[in-house]
């Protein structure tokens, strides 16, 4: 017979759910995509991040235009658009990450410093690279001072100062009472889970209803 030959006392069936079915062929194409970047053996890794950063930063653009474009539709504030379709775009790769952290580390470090991590660089590098350039380009072509207000963000930036506050002290207070960050009784768990969904739920709500107040959103 022509063709490998195939072990079927050492063949490993798995069973998928249906859920997991239709991820996989929704999400075939970006596979395909992403099956483009070096592996890591080649230029000792780096070329495989320089091609993997160039891939995220296209869907990440394409993300923000969709949510522009969805928010240009039904009448939704950019900032809203922002803090909530943009936001859960780009965050929800690092969600996986920080949960198959969580379940295969010892400790919480690696999957509570992948979300702080991750959203410092969007903080620092992710507004910082941008006002270099636009610094530079606004000094060389404008002449202008480069100044743009910060609108309805501004009170949501607030918001989730003291809400993102309210987020450490309940994991300080897990670390007390409980002995870890992440896990422990499934009452405690479970509260806390809920507790920190509700703030996010709290935060969207405050945002959107500054944004009606202000006009720029139809209620």
């Amino acid at each position: 017979m022509l063709g490998p030959q195939i072990d079927q006392d050492n063949l490993i069936l798995e069973e998928v759910s249906l859920g997991e079915a239709l991820s996989h062929f929704m999400s075939i194409g970006l596979k395909i995509l992403f099956s483009c970047i070096p592996p890591t053996n080649v230029w000792g890794g780096k070329a495989a991040f320089w091609v993997a950063l160039v891939f995220i930063g296209i869907f990440t653009t394409i993300v923000g235009e969709f949510a522009e474009l969805l928010g240009c539709e039904f009448g939704v504030d950019d900032s809203i658009t922002a803090i909530s379709l943009v936001a859960m775009g780009t965050s929800l790769p690092d969600t996986f990450a920080s949960m198959a952290a969580a379940r295969s580390s010892q400790y919480a470090d690696s999957a509570i410093g992948n979300i702080t991590g991750s959203n410092s660089v969007n903080v620092f590098l992710g507004l910082g690279l941008p006002w270099v350039i636009a610094c530079i380009y606004w000094d060389a072509n404008i002449k202008k001072p480069y100044r743009v207000p910060a609108g309805e963000v501004a009170y949501s930036v607030y918001v989730f100062l003291l809400i993102a506050l309210v987020c450490f002290l309940i994991l300080i207070g897990r670390r007390f009472y409980i002995g870890g960050e992440l896990g422990g009784p499934t009452a405690s768990k479970n509260l806390s889970a809920i507790i920190l969904a509700l703030l996010w739920i709290l935060y969207l709500y405050l945002s959107i209803i500054n944004a009606a107040e202000s006009g720029s959103v139809e209620l």
